[in-house]
């Protein structure tokens, strides 16, 4: 009886596949571009409709920090967005998925990305959060340590006032410092993990995370070519006041997509 209930116990459960990373060549963030290209292409209704809604977003909190008076919190939080990007890219993910099985997809769809391994996604959002949080409040205590926590201009005179103190240099090599060392980190844990989690239903996030840190290990030099794409497209979207994001954030997401099925097997 005991065999029997064993028995009937594991094949309920859904099948495990083991994963391993693949090497690949330096130059494959140049095809995974290409191939994201072809996948919003295809699906342009629902990738420009994901990229617009992400822009939008990011309008309102802008406009929000102007409100309450803390403009100066823009640019670290907009820092903060590569960490919280691979998991709002979630439903871009879902689409090249389905594009891949020979589905097409709404952008309903796309959002139904989250249900299918909704509690380890759940866990990776807030493993990134915390990052995303961390960061904030670290370059919220660098300001106020260099500059104090009088140093209140107005947001037009804010600009002459950084430039005009001499603690704006070290503020932005100790800063740029903390914020690169953070970036390494979460780029290593959220290169695929995402991806990996929409794909495999069976899959936890701490898995996930691991085989993303040993594909970026396996492939540093490939994937610091495509850290250093990713912030050149994300970086040059956000000068338009976010505009840009409506191209670069369904592409790279897209992208991120075959760098997954490029370097994990299994």
């Amino acid at each position: 009886m005991s065999s029997e209930t064993t028995t009937t116990s594991q094949a309920d459960e859904p099948p495990m596949r083991a994963s391993r990373v693949r090497r690949v060549t330096t130059d494959r963030p140049w095809t995974w571009l290409t191939l994201g290209w072809r996948d919003m292409m295809a699906n342009k209704p629902v990738s420009l409709a994901y990229g617009a809604v992400l822009t939008l977003g990011g309008w309102v909190f802008a406009l929000l920090m102007f409100e309450v008076g803390t403009a100066w919190a823009i640019l670290p939080a907009t820092a903060g967005f590569f960490i919280l990007a691979p998991l709002l890219a979630a439903g871009l993910y879902e689409t090249s998925r389905r594009r891949e099985a020979g589905q097409a997809t709404t952008l309903a769809e796309a959002m139904g990305a989250f249900r299918r391994n909704p509690t380890q996604i759940a866990m990776m959002g807030v493993l990134l959060l915390v990052l995303h949080l961390f960061w904030v409040r670290i370059a919220g205590l660098l300001f106020a340590l260099f500059f104090g926590l009088n140093f209140a201009p107005s947001l037009a005179e804010l600009p002459i006032a950084l430039l005009r103190s001499d603690d704006l240099l070290p503020f932005l090599i100790i800063g740029t410092g903390f914020g690169f060392v953070l970036a390494c980190v979460t780029f290593a844990a959220s290169a695929v993990s995402v991806p990996m989690l929409v794909d495999r239903q069976e899959l936890s996030f701490l898995e996930a995370v691991t085989v993303s840190i040993q594909a970026v290990m396996e492939n540093w030099r490939a994937m610091a070519l495509w850290a250093g794409l990713i912030v050149v497209f994300i970086g040059l979207a956000l000068v338009p006041f976010f505009l840009g994001l409506v191209i670069a954030l369904p592409l790279i997401g897209h992208a991120t997509w075959h760098a997954y099925r490029d370097m994990v097997v299994g």
